[in-house]
């Protein structure tokens, strides 16, 4: 008797074993076989791990978010502008830091105090929906995804934001975006751009306009985007803005989203760590190119469409959003092709949204969400391309 008999042979013996012990069971859902010889896939690679990836990943854009939201806040106060009273300018007074200081040891301190309590916040909000949907389904809670989503929720949000949205926003992440379609693995949607979508549509007011990017009151701090859908590249040129600036994220924006820089060394972590298809992510810049390409041959007209793709890439969430994103593994496409498409449709979303509805100026969170929506059909669409290509092969 071979190796491979044996193993089949202590298997089946294994499978009836099962059956006795357990007359009910069905073989649907007891195995009535498993391979007792290779080839077998093992690979490190758990969800812990994989989560600790991310995290490695987003380090870059987490100490960039920080320091930019500092150095804008303390270049205002420096300019005469006003600090936001409250507990942070308090903390920073007995630091000596209270009066715009320069330096990046300021910028980080100060921009510390408004990304670390906007985490703190998500992650309690998080934990105590994971925890609250694990009693009543009587399970143990899974928190292995809580860390990755709870951050790159934090880094999606403009400085200004009250705590007290944060945490609504969080719940609506947490609860709507995963448990509520029986938790991580199961969910359609990314989780945080979910939360994200809540609180953009309750509290427009928090999430757009020019004074919310900057944490010093009543300085309009306008992202590049909105300059663009003002007055086009004109704009962005009058603004002394210039692509070293922008790449590197030195701008008013989110928390986390700024620095495509940063972005980008996230991205060679992601796909060399295996986490990242790299489908996706030239799909996207790809999509980039011909939304603006198409737009502008159809004849579309606004001061948005003035700006060339190197400009839709270099501004916004768009590096932030398709690197961390757009790639989950969950709620993005899972065959190659579906893969390529879903990349390529989410950058020409971005374009469209863009030009088409400036009251949506970044556009990046509804490109994906609606991504994630026609993941599923992509799929499909590309199974079916591959099945019939096979069957063709075949019946040649």
């Amino acid at each position: 008797m071979t190796a491979r008999e044996a193993s089949r042979d202590a298997a089946s013996k294994h499978a009836r074993e099962a059956q006795e012990a357990d007359p009910g069971a069905h073989p649907r859902y007891v195995a009535t076989y498993s391979t007792g010889h290779p080839p077998h896939v093992r690979t490190p690679l758990d969800v812990q791990s994989a989560m600790r990836w991310v995290l490695v990943a987003v380090l870059p854009c987490v100490v960039m978010g920080v320091f930019d939201t500092g150095l804008q806040a303390n270049r205002a106060i420096a300019s005469g502008a006003s600090p936001t009273p409250g507990w942070r300018i308090a903390f920073l007074s007995a630091l000596g830091l209270a009066d715009g200081a320069e330096g990046v040891a300021a910028a980080l301190v100060h921009g510390v105090l408004y990304l670390g309590p906007a985490v703190a916040v998500a992650l309690a909000a998080g934990f105590a929906v994971e925890r609250g949907m694990a009693r009543l389904r009587g399970r143990e809670a899974d928190h292995g995804a809580l860390g990755v989503i709870a951050l790159l929720f934090a880094l999606c949000l403009p400085p200004t934001i009250p705590l007290a949205r944060v945490a609504f926003g969080a719940v609506m992440a947490f609860f709507v975006g995963k448990e509520v379609f029986g938790g991580l693995g199961r969910n359609f949607l990314n989780p945080p751009l979910t939360g994200l979508a809540f609180l953009y549509f309750a509290y427009p007011g928090a999430l757009s306009g020019d004074d919310v990017w900057v944490a010093v009151d009543g300085v309009s701090g306008a992202t590049p985007l909105a300059i663009a859908a003002q007055s086009g590249m004109e704009g962005i040129r009058a603004s002394g803005l210039d692509w070293r600036t922008a790449f590197v994220g030195l701008v008013p924006g989110a928390m986390g989203g700024t620095s495509p820089l940063a972005a980008l060394l996230g991205a060679v972590v992601l796909v060399r760590a295996g986490l990242a298809p790299a489908r996706i992510l030239a799909g996207g810049v790809l999509g980039l190119v011909l939304g603006v390409a198409l737009l502008r041959a159809i004849g579309v007209e606004g001061p948005a469409i003035s700006m060339p793709w190197t400009w839709h890439a270099l501004t916004g969430g768009f590096a932030f959003g398709l690197v961390f994103l757009a790639t989950d593994p969950v709620t993005g496409s899972i065959t190659p092709p579906g893969r390529f498409a879903y990349g390529l449709l989410i950058g020409v979303l971005v374009v469209v949204i863009r030009v088409a509805n400036p009251a949506h100026r970044d556009g990046v969170m509804l490109a994906i969400l609606l991504g994630n929506v026609a993941a599923p059909l992509l799929d499909h669409v590309a199974a079916r391309l591959w099945m019939r290509r096979w069957r063709a092969i075949d019946g040649g």
